[in-house]
């Protein structure tokens, strides 16, 4: 083998290596927030500062997955007080509306920080669910967001879903 291909090669690997590295105990805004993601999740971006945010891809088994991205992320802002917090939220809620074929959901979590709505990515339908916690001067935003319909079914669609509650419990604590 050249040397050429050889670093092509090495070059592949190493970046099949990163994409499947696999996501459990993390900790965000230096400790004081942490929570643990299933082995199968997949860290796709990582932003240190402030906002600090991680991003989580959740497998989609399905042929339909080739076409779009499900994906869990926490987002960590400092704020003062709880009048910051209620921006933060706001802004974000403002975001979200301004968003293609944006229509609010039901409320499942039934909170006033919780936001369950559909939007479109690239002409696909998407489900989204939002949750908020403040917390020692930290702003928590939790955003899950799968397609509406995968060809992986409802099985599928409902483990996603399992796993956004279970982090928002996991992240509540």
């Amino acid at each position: 083998m050249n040397f050429r291909r050889y670093m092509i090669v090495t070059a592949v690997l190493v970046v099949a290596s990163i994409a499947v590295a696999q996501a459990d105990d993390v900790s965000m805004a230096s400790g004081a927030v942490r929570f643990s993601t299933p082995s199968n999740w997949v860290g796709i971006m990582q932003v240190d500062g402030d906002p600090e945010v991680r991003v989580f891809q959740v497998p989609d088994p399905s042929p339909s997955a080739s076409n779009t991205l499900a994906r869990i992320s926490v987002t960590v802002k400092q704020v003062v007080n709880l009048q910051d917090f209620n921006d933060y939220v706001g802004g974000s809620v403002a975001k979200a509306k301004i968003l293609k074929d944006y229509q609010p959901g039901s409320n499942a979590a039934g909170d006033q920080n919780s936001f369950v709505y559909t939007a479109s990515e690239s002409g696909t339908p998407y489900t989204y669910v939002e949750r908020y916690w403040f917390r020692n001067g930290h702003a928590i935003q939790l955003r899950c967001a799968r397609p509406s319909s995968s060809q992986a079914g409802q099985a599928w669609a409902a483990s996603f879903d399992k796993g956004c509650s279970g982090l928002a419990t996991n992240l509540s604590m």
